[in-house]
């Protein structure tokens, strides 16, 4: 399982660009939380990446383009990286 993180000013149609790519790309959404701060947004997703015929690296490139096209900031981390940095 993959840790996506988003964040940026908000504006119409983030989740549903970050979704259609996830989708696009064969990737499950397990869990989602979304906070939206008066222009601030943020997003946090568990997904999936196991029947998708991408690696977590294309994926990565694929969210990079989406970012750049919605002016956010996108991040992947690998489930066991992101628990490992949190024991500390």
């Amino acid at each position: 399982r993959i840790i996506l993180t988003s964040f940026g000013l908000d504006h119409p149609g983030i989740v549903a660009r970050i979704t259609q790519c996830l989708s696009d790309s064969g990737v499950d959404i397990r869990d989602m939380s979304q906070k939206t701060m008066e222009e601030f947004y943020t997003i946090i997703m568990i997904v999936d990446i196991t029947n998708s015929p991408k690696d977590m690296k294309d994926i990565q490139a694929d969210m990079n383009k989406v970012a750049e096209e919605l002016r956010i900031k996108i991040y992947l981390q690998h489930e066991d990286l992101f628990q490992a940095m949190h024991r500390l």
